[in-house]
């Protein structure tokens, strides 16, 4: 498969938060993340569910090493119905609309993990 992502650098040990598969049909939420309140869990499915009808191929969210959500898809080598172009536009198009929901899972990764203590929340937050 062919894997592309959205920006920035690779990390050496992203942690995935959910994916969908158009060739599979499935939805994967990591079990690490079943705590999450139901509404959220059901929003990210959803938003990766409809990514890969709209544009076909493997959608994931993942956490790089610095907590940061990344925006990753892949492609088998021959599927001519992946929209490559409609792809970027739609992960531009989730990074407006969803900010506050990619902002807050972040915040929670972060804290989560220990690379930020609850004092260090932002006031403006």
């Amino acid at each position: 498969m062919d894997k592309k992502k959205e920006e920035g650098v690779a990390s050496a040990s992203p942690v995935v938060l959910c994916g969908a598969s158009a060739y599979e049909q499935k939805y994967y939420l990591n079990e690490a993340f079943q705590n999450l309140p139901e509404q959220i869990r059901e929003e990210l499915q959803i938003m990766c569910v409809l990514f890969t009808e709209d544009i076909g191929g493997v959608f994931l969210l993942e956490f790089d090493g610095s907590g940061t959500l990344q925006f990753y898809t892949e492609a088998q080598e021959n599927d001519f119905s992946y929209d490559e172009i409609g792809c970027a536009l739609k992960i531009k198009e989730l990074r407006r609309t969803k900010a506050d929901l990619l902002r807050s899972l972040e915040l929670y990764y972060k804290i989560l993990t220990g690379k930020m203590k609850t004092e260090d929340i932002p006031e403006d937050w």
